[in-house]
């Protein structure tokens, strides 16, 4: 494999030099704000304080494949998404649904074959197969939302909220390559800001649990 080797993946780039994705890249931005807000509120709580360091690198990493557009960049752009989903849901097993440690890491294990079974499927759904593997998340949270509801009604409820905040995102991304002729600016910018405002928020709902 080529890591150095080029693509045009949205609608915003026209050719392949550094600066062909300016809103797609400073956008990235939001996510540095994202981390650096959630920190100060996260004083005391390492894991919290985790979460944001991660957030902060998906800032980074999104901003490197949206300029470079290489196969490595797009490396560096995915590797802090999986990292601060699996993290993520191991810190929920292990903290709000009050598992073990060595029962939270083989429940956040499950996340692969979860995601084996889950994408296929939407993959044969008209629209949705465009963002696949990132509709597997919401439907997962709301999964929790469901099952924590009784216990920690506002934990479950703001896991709720995140997921549907990320379904607009989602919704947006996937419209992104459909909207080129009539809005050629793309609409990634925005899933952008909407991911790292709900990422932002998970964060907040993590924080608010422990703390409780």
């Amino acid at each position: 494999m080529n890591w150095s080797e080029q693509g045009d993946y949205y609608c915003e780039r026209t050719d392949l030099s550094y600066w062909s994705e300016p809103m797609n890249a400073v956008s990235n931005g939001a996510f540095l704000v994202a981390a650096a807000w959630m920190w100060r509120r996260c004083s005391g709580a390492v894991c919290a304080r985790v979460l944001c360091a991660i957030l902060f690198v998906i800032g980074i990493g999104s901003f490197l494949f949206h300029t470079h557009a290489t196969r490595w960049a797009e490396l560096a752009d995915v590797v802090p998404i999986a990292t601060f989903i699996l993290v993520y849901l191991f810190l929920v097993n292990r903290d709000v649904v009050g598992m073990r440690w060595w029962w939270a890491v083989l429940a956040t294990l499950g996340f692969a074959p979860y995601a084996y079974v889950m994408v296929p499927i939407l993959d044969s759904i008209p629209f949705i197969r465009i963002s696949d593997f990132y509709w597997a998340v919401p439907i997962l949270l709301l999964v929790y939302a469901a099952l924590l509801r009784r216990r920690f009604s506002a934990t479950a409820r703001g896991l709720a909220i995140g997921a549907l905040i990320l379904c607009v995102s989602i919704t947006i991304r996937s419209l992104d390559q459909s909207l080129c002729a009539n809005w050629p600016i793309g609409t990634h910018f925005i899933w952008h800001v909407l991911n790292a405002t709900m990422l932002g928020w998970m964060i907040e709902v993590y924080r608010r649990h422990v703390s409780t």
